[in-house]
């Protein structure tokens, strides 16, 4: 009786919230965006197209990891067929259309245009298929396609039969290789069984190098094949959580960790993942040099890279939790983006992480002086920062290895509403510091919110799931105060919604759902939710007052 009543108490206190806002949010039009503000949905290969063995795609390590280790996926699915957009991404460009959007980011499934990396060729299917998507969206909408090289946490793997010098594409420490038995019962990866594959991955010492011309050349691909079309690159989509999730926690494949982060077979966790990082932001230099270099000019398009970004607020005034609430931002944000801008780690993590935080080469420095165009920014939620290094604290967590502890909570009072992810809150108020922050940091380059999105679970009411206000509401209140950041001078040039279709959502499987679109994954019916009708009403201007008012009486009736 105790948990119901704390759960209707927080239902309560939710709705406040979510009413509290909407006087504020209801009163937000497109035309208080500057002319050319890119408005988008945004989407991930692995996690909609499916077709994952059709016209000579290879295997990502996504494919191989929801094969062999399904326990690890909440619903114990894989992305094999997804929302099928491999065969009906004509129907999603319509989709798109109707939305009104100007822009549409999508990522490149790195092994479906080159199944085996470098030595083992182009896949010409898999470039026209892109091809075909990206015309197809200049002629529907038009819009602006964004393209992610890096298709969110989805990389090739090869087998020596099939590359030779391929199998040491993603580096590591020691070759990871597949003998799971679980294999064999599935034709693909019976054959990598037989092989003796090595997966190796990103965070090896042995031959850095060879991960950054592999990246290189399948970016350089990318260029060739879009550029005369595409106009925004990005090189890599939040590296920062992924290489966390990867070889910190060991919750994404190749599942590597040490305590007190996680119990995995292998791994250290308080190394592996910052030379990994190492390794990824001297590829995305090598990309931004050849693209500065040899295709800019002729194509005229610009290239950066996305960055997760929670907000941190001090948990309280005292001087060591403001500092938790700096140094959290430094092991999230500027660990990438300072070698990026500045050619070096930020002093923060120097001083905790000392000599497991590589250090750059001269060599490495001149290239990072091939600076990014623009900084993208997924930006979900913002959370309290508690300082670890005189207080104790569990250092378990995501934010741990900065000597931190998040809560959503203070004084018993969550910091916003809850959504269906944990420790994923409803702050829109948040995205107005944190874009003057990387604005002030990185001298005033461009921003673009790549990613903002509200999540449910999937066993929701049908109502719940398709009348779905507290989206709707997310929405409404991080658009209401990107323009008031924009009002108050940030440099911020795009929003991306996360996400256009529900999706496969990693390790949750398809429990969770993001998508303006709902998706039946049994019939691939694509059905608009009430977010998705404001979003177009907001970005026609048709009907905007009457979506809110409606919102708002499904609100008072909930």
């Amino acid at each position: 009786m105790a948990a119901a009543r704390r759960g209707i108490i927080a239902a309560a206190a939710a709705l406040v919230a979510a009413v509290a806002l909407a006087p504020g949010a209801r009163g937000v039009e497109r035309g208080e965006f500057p002319p050319g503000f890119l408005f988008g949905a945004a989407t991930s290969a692995y996690q909609i197209e499916g077709a994952y063995l059709e016209d000579g795609k290879g295997l990502c390590n996504w494919d191989v990891f929801t094969h062999t280790h399904a326990g690890n996926i909440m619903d114990g699915r894989t992305g094999d067929v997804a929302d099928d957009h491999y065969h009906r991404y004509m129907g999603d460009v319509e989709i798109l259309q109707s939305l009104g959007v100007n822009a549409y980011r999508f990522s490149i499934s790195w092994a479906r245009i080159l199944p085996r990396g470098r030595l083992g060729g182009v896949n010409p299917d898999g470039i026209s298929f892109y091809n075909r998507l990206i015309d197809a969206l200049l002629q529907k909408v038009p819009v602006l396609p964004q393209l992610p090289f890096h298709s969110h946490f989805c990389v090739p793997i090869s087998n020596k039969e099939q590359a030779a010098r391929c199998d040491s594409f993603f580096l590591f420490i020691s070759p990871v290789t597949i003998r799971d038995t679980a294999v064999r019962h599935t034709a693909p990866f019976r054959h990598a069984a037989r092989a003796g594959s090595p997966i190796r991955w990103l965070a090896g010492r042995r031959d850095p190098v060879q991960f950054k011309e592999e990246f290189e050349h399948y970016a350089d691909v990318c260029f060739r094949a879009f550029g005369d079309r595409v106009r925004f690159w990005t090189t890599f989509n939040e590296p920062n959580l992924f290489t966390k999730f990867m070889y910190m926690l060991g919750a994404y494949p190749p599942n590597r960790c040490s305590a007190p982060f996680g119990s995995c077979s292998s791994g250290d966790s308080h190394r592996e993942p910052y030379v990994a990082a190492h390794n990824i932001i001297m590829s995305h230099a090598a990309a931004v040099r050849n693209y500065k270099d040899n295709y800019q000019a002729k194509q005229g398009g610009s290239i950066g890279i996305v960055i997760a970004m929670k907000w941190y607020e001090p948990l309280t005034n005292t001087t060591e939790d403001i500092l938790a609430a700096r140094r959290a931002q430094s092991f999230e944000l500027e660990w990438f983006l300072d070698p990026i801008f500045f050619g070096d780690y930020p002093t923060e993590m120097r001083e905790i992480l000392k000599s497991n935080l590589p250090t750059f080469t001269a060599e490495e420095k001149k290239l990072l002086q091939c600076k990014a165009d623009f900084i993208g920014i997924n930006h979900y939620t913002a959370i309290y920062a508690k300082d670890c290094i005189h207080s104790p604290c569990s250092l378990d967590t995501y934010e741990g290895n900065a000597l931190v502890f998040a809560t959503g909570e203070r004084d018993g009072v969550k910091i916003g509403g809850d959504t269906a992810l944990g420790g994923f809150y409803v702050v829109p108020q948040a995205v107005e510091p944190a874009i003057m922050y990387v604005n002030q940091r990185y001298k005033d380059t461009p921003v673009y919110i790549s990613e903002n999105g509200y999540s449910q679970w999937s066993d929701a009411s049908r109502e719940e799931l398709i009348n779905d206000v507290k989206r709707l509401n997310y929405l409404q209140g991080y658009v209401t105060y990107l323009s008031k950041a924009i009002r108050n001078g940030a440099n911020v040039r795009g929003y991306f919604v996360w996400t256009l279709l529900d999706n496969f959502e990693w390790t949750f499987g398809y429990t969770i759902r993001f998508g303006l679109y709902h998706v039946d994954f049994d019939t691939q019916e694509r059905t608009p939710r009430m977010s998705a009708r404001w979003y177009r009403s907001f970005l026609t201007g048709s009907h905007s007052a009457g979506m809110a008012d409606e919102a708002q009486e499904r609100r008072a009736d909930s």
